[in-house]
C-alpha cells in the first residue's frame, strides 16, 4: 500500500507540476487573444454590470439572482487557499510570487468568463424546474462528446467524495486546535448544517452564500486591513518587494531563505492558477442557475469571481505578511500560521487565533455545501435526479468519516481526479471558443445598439424640453 501510495503521489505531482500548468495559462492565454483581450478592454464595463448591480433584480430565466450564484461559485475557492495558500507562495517563491500571481490571475479571467458564458448557453431545464448546466453539458451539446462529458461528470462525481473527507478534517482539526472540540462533534455538527442547507437545493445555497461568504470575507478584510493601517508606511516597500524581486532574485534574511527568479514565477503561477479555479470546470455549474438573459452578462460574474478571489483578497493577505514582516519571521514549514502572528500585536495571540479559525471554519463549510451540490449535479447527469439524492447521503456521510480521519487513502487520489476534471474542461474550452467568441460578440453588438438609441432617445428629449 506504502508503495501505491508514493507512486500516486510521485503520478500527481508530475501532473500538477508543468504540464498542467501549460494547459490552465496556455489556455487562458489562447482565450485571450481569441477574445481579443476583452477583459482588459471592457474592464470598466464589466465592473459596472457587476459591482455595479450586486443587490439587481431579475426577471430573466434562472434559478437564482446572478450575485447568489457567483457568491456560491465562490464559497468553492475561498478559504484557506487565500489565507493558507498565499504565504506558502511567499515562503517558498518570496515576494516576486504576488507579481506572477496576479498575471496568471488576470489571463484567468478569460478562461473563468469562458467557462461561465458556455455554462449558461448550454443550460437545461431539469424535471424539477430548475436550471443546471456545466462542462458535462456543454460537452455534450456544444461538442456532441457524450463520452467525455461522462467522464467529466464521473471523475468530478468521485472527486467530490475524496475533497469532502478532506475539507471536513480541515474543519475538525481546526475547531480542535482552536476550542478543544472532539472531531466526531464537530462532524455531526457539520453534517447537520450541509444537509439543511443542501436539501433545498441551489434556491437554499444562493441564499445561505450570499449572506455568509460577504460576511466572512468582510470580517477577514477588516481584521487585515487593520494590520495594514498600522503598517501604512511599509505598503510602498511591500509593492517594491513585489515588482523588484518578480524578475531578480531574493536573498535569504531571518527566517525566509530565499527565493530565484524561477521559484517566483513557478510559485506565483500555481498560487493564481489555483486560488479562483479557472479552468476546473466547478464555477459554471452553480452560474448556471442564475437568472440572466445573455450568457456574456453572467460571464462577467466570473471575472468578478477572479478580481474579489485573487485580486482582492490574496493581495490583502500577500500585503498583510510583507508589511508586518511575518515573512521573514517564519520559516516555510510554518508559513500557515504567517496571517495570525501578522494579527498578533494588534489582536493579541487568543483573538487572532479565534479570527482566523473561524473566518476558515465558515469558509470551508460554505466550501462542502456547494461542492455537494456540484456532486450532485453530476449524478444528476448520468443517473437522473433521484440518484442525485443517494450521491447527497454519500458525501454527507463521507464528512463524518473525514473529520475522524477515515479513509485516508482515498485522500490521495483527490489531486489525480481533478485532474481528470480539468483536462477535459479546458480542451472543451479551446474547442469551443469561436462560440465564446461569437456570444461575447453579440452581446457587445447588442449592447452598442442599446447605447446608441438611448443616446438618441436623450437628445430628443433635450430638443423637446
Amino acid at each position: 500500500m506504502e508503495k501505491f501510495s508514493q507512486m500516486i503521489s510521485q503520478l500527481t505531482g508530475v501532473i500538477w507540476g508543468l504540464p498542467m500548468m501549460l494547459l490552465l495559462l496556455g489556455g487562458g492565454i489562447f482565450l485571450t487573444f481569441r477574445l481579443k483581450f476583452f477583459q482588459f478592454r471592457f474592464l470598466p464595463h464589466i465592473i459596472g454590470q457587476t459591482f455595479g448591480k450586486i443587490f439587481a433584480k431579475s426577471n430573466a430565466p434562472g434559478s437564482v439572482t446572478p450575485f447568489q450564484a457567483t457568491t456560491s461559485a465562490l464559497a468553492s475557492t475561498m478559504g484557506a487557499a487565500n489565507i493558507v495558500g498565499v504565504p506558502v507562495a511567499i515562503a517558498l517563491g518570496g515576494p516576486g510570487a504576488i507579481f506572477w500571481m496576479w498575471v496568471v490571475a488576470l489571463i484567468g479571467m478569460a478562461t473563468k468568463y469562458s467557462e461561465v458564458l458556455l455554462g449558461i448557453h448550454y443550460r437545461q431545464k431539469n424535471k424539477e424546474g430548475e436550471w443546471v448546466g456545466g462542462p458535462m453539458y456543454y460537452i455534450d451539446k456544444g461538442l456532441g462528446w457524450k463520452k467525455v462529458a461522462s467522464f467529466f461528470a464521473i471523475a468530478l462525481m468521485i472527486e467530490i467524495v475524496a475533497s469532502t473527507m478532506v475539507q471536513a478534517n480541515s474543519i475538525a482539526t481546526t475547531v480542535k486546535g482552536s476550542f478543544g472540540v472532539s472531531p466526531i462533534v464537530t462532524g455531526i455538527v457539520v453534517m447537520i448544517l450541509v444537509g439543511l442547507v443542501t436539501y433545498g437545493g441551489i434556491r437554499t445555497i444562493g441564499k445561505v452564500s450570499e449572506r455568509l461568504i460577504p460576511l466572512m470575507v468582510v470580517l477577514y478584510l477588516v481584521s487585515a486591513l487593520a494590520v495594514l493601517f498600522v503598517n501604512i508606511s511599509e505598503i510602498p516597500t511591500a509593492f517594491a518587494l513585489i515588482f523588484k524581486h518578480a524578475l531578480t532574485p531574493i536573498s535569504a534574511t531571518g527566517g525566509f531563505v530565499g527565493a530565484g527568479v524561477a521559484a517566483a514565477i513557478r510559485w506565483g503561477l500555481a498560487r493564481g492558477l489555483y486560488s479562483n479555479e479557472a479552468g476546473m470546470g466547478t464555477a459554471p455549474i452553480a452560474h448556471s442557475a442564475a437568472k440572466n438573459d445573455h450568457p456574456a452578462k453572467q460571464g462577467f460574474w466570473g471575472i468578478f469571481e477572479v478580481i474579489v478571489d485573487t485580486m482582492i483578497v490574496c493581495t490583502i493577505t500577500a500585503l498583510v505578511i510583507l508589511t508586518s514582516g511575518a515573512w521573514t519571521e517564519i520559516g516555510p514549514n510554518e508559513a500557515s500560521t504567517m496571517v495570525t502572528t501578522a494579527l498578533e500585536p494588534i489582536f493579541g495571540v487568543s483573538l487572532s487565533g479565534t479570527i482566523i479559525s473561524t473566518t476558515l471554519f465558515f469558509f470551508v463549510i460554505t466550501t462542502v455545501i456547494v461542492i455537494v451540490y456540484y456532486g450532485e449535479k453530476q449524478a444528476e447527469y448520468l443517473f437522473g435526479t433521484r440518484f442525485s439524492k443517494v450521491m447527497r447521503f454519500v458525501y454527507i456521510a463521507s464528512i463524518l468519516i473525514g473529520a475522524i480521519g477515515g479513509l485516508k487513502f482515498i485522500w490521495q487520489f483527490l489531486d489525480l481526479m481533478l485532474a481528470c476534471v480539468v483536462v477535459p474542461n479546458m480542451i472543451a474550452l479551446l474547442f469551443l471558443s469561436k462560440n465564446v467568441q461569437a456570444i461575447t460578440n453579440d452581446y457587445f453588438v447588442k449592447f452598442r445598439k442599446a447605447a446608441k438609441r438611448n443616446r438618441t432617445i436623450q437628445t430628443l428629449q433635450a430638443n423637446i424640453f
